[in-house]
């Protein structure tokens, strides 16, 4: 304890005696490490952006805000662009057969169109069936059925799908996807889950010749009881309306209850429309039946207007009645051959290794520019801290050796001799580019002037 107060004595002592002549540690100016700290930041922040460009080519968990709102902006499903999904070869086979496609018509023979069903509708609960293009190929409509397993009941929506342009008829069906679909259906059913198994279905029967009509026939009935109505149906893509063509039913019953006192209401009958008219494309042209158990009756063959404000008989006999058709679909026609399908196979693996060797350059070359492109960020950002500790350094020095009055004086009088000195500098390295510039320049002229007189010699010679 007394050494302890004998050493601070000493110390004071000692302070007192030569403490002017003691060093003191220099005390850096708060501003400064202030704004070095910043600087570090800020640079710190360019690293992990460019890291993060490096390695993040594609939108991940790992995103700001502004970056999230700009991914999950909306988009356009009708221009959004669909990859036809390729099937995988497996390793163990040396041929897959790939099928072929051709465009048939839809109606034929008239009437024929119909809606098939397969189990997978129990288990996915819906499903899209077959398809009809427009004689002129600009859109497709299609069903949905869907299937309620609650009361075992089904509903049917017509969606309408616009074709893309520049490209072949075929093309253009192969490639047609749900997703560019028109969000709400041109015609859909009652979906009531009321009724136990009863269905309802929509099925396209055939565009007219001009492709502005669409017949289709509305099916109601039950799967323990069959099928109890089916309605024709006209959708105009001119009004974006549709007509019911109830009022042939009616007639039908009419007339058969005035003619033989047959009530048909009373009778399992029912009309099976067959497509539009060949001799007058407004009218639509159906055939009637009833059923008796054994050999359906024919009822006769029925014409009515498309907007179902007028109809009449056409005909009793199964005389044959001109129904146009005009719809389209596509059909399997066959396999490719196996040695066309190991040409494009190798075809194929020569494209996608350069398509990959083209990535993997494309690749290099981003990266490349990111690392310059961050370097030079870094460089400017180094460059602009300099500058400002040396502004802030020169104020400061000007604060300490003048009065207030002269301090901006003085100030501008410096930094207009730097930016002199700076300009004389630049001037220099320009002039001394124009001198070099200039030298290659001559260089290569009396290079050409040589290599012009020594083939002038050897033509003379």
């Amino acid at each position: 304890m007394l050494y302890a107060v004998f050493g601070v004595i000493a110390a004071f002592c000692a302070f007192i005696q030569w403490g002017d002549q003691i060093p003191l540690p220099q005390q850096k100016d708060i501003n400064i490490k202030e704004a070095k700290y910043i600087h570090e930041v800020n640079k710190q922040e360019e690293k992990e952006k460019f890291e993060r460009n490096k390695y993040d080519k594609h939108p991940s968990g790992f995103m700001t805000v502004e970056e999230y709102e700009l991914v999950s902006a909306p988009k356009d499903r009708m221009k959004e662009e669909i990859e036809i999904p390729k099937i995988p070869t497996p390793a163990d086979m040396v041929y897959v057969p790939q099928p072929t496609y051709k465009i048939v018509r839809y109606n034929n023979p008239p009437g024929s169109p119909e809606i098939s069903i397969n189990k997978t509708l129990y288990q996915r609960r819906q499903q899209n069936a077959q398809g009809i293009v427009s004689p002129d190929f600009t859109k497709l409509v299609y069903p949905s059925v869907y299937y309620y397993p609650e009361n075992g009941s089904t509903a049917c929506d017509l969606f309408v799908i616009n074709l893309e342009e520049a490209k072949s008829n075929l093309n253009k069906i192969l490639t047609a996807n749900v997703i560019h679909r028109l969000s709400e259906p041109i015609l859909t059913t009652d979906k009531k889950i009321d009724n136990y198994y009863t269905f309802r279905t929509l099925t396209p029967v055939d565009f007219s010749s001009d492709g502005t009509k669409l017949l289709v026939k509305e099916k109601i009935g039950n799967t323990k009881d069959g099928i109890w109505k089916t309605t024709p149906v006209v959708y105009d893509f001119s009004n974006s309306v549709s007509y019911s063509l109830q009022e042939v039913r009616d007639a039908i019953v009419y007339y058969w209850k005035e003619k033989n006192g047959i009530n048909l209401d009373d009778k399992r009958w029912d009309v099976y429309p067959l497509g539009f008219s060949s001799d007058n494309p407004d009218w639509v042209v159906v055939n009637a039946l009833a059923y008796t158990g054994d050999v359906p009756v024919n009822l006769g063959t029925w014409a009515i207007n498309s907007k179902g404000e007028q109809s009449r008989l056409v005909s009793l006999k199964n005389s044959s009645v001109q129904v146009s058709m005009n719809g389209f679909k596509l059909v399997k026609d066959g396999v490719v051959s196996p040695s066309i399908t190991e040409q494009e196979e190798k075809q194929l693996k020569r494209i996608e290794k350069e398509n990959k060797k083209i990535e993997k350059q494309k690749e290099k070359e981003r990266l490349k520019e990111l690392e310059k492109s961050y370097k030079a960020k870094i460089k400017q950002m180094d460059e602009e801290f300099k500058e400002t500790q040396k502004d802030y350094k020169l104020r400061k020095r000007i604060q300490g050796s003048t009065s207030d009055d002269e301090i901006l004086t003085k100030y501008k009088e410096i930094k207009a001799e730097q930016e002199r000195k700076k300009q004389e500098k630049l001037q220099k390295l320009k002039e001394k580019e124009l001198k070099e510039l200039e030298k290659q320049k001559s260089k290569q002229e009396n290079q050409s002037s040589g290599d012009t007189e020594n083939s002038n010699n050897s033509d003379n010679l």
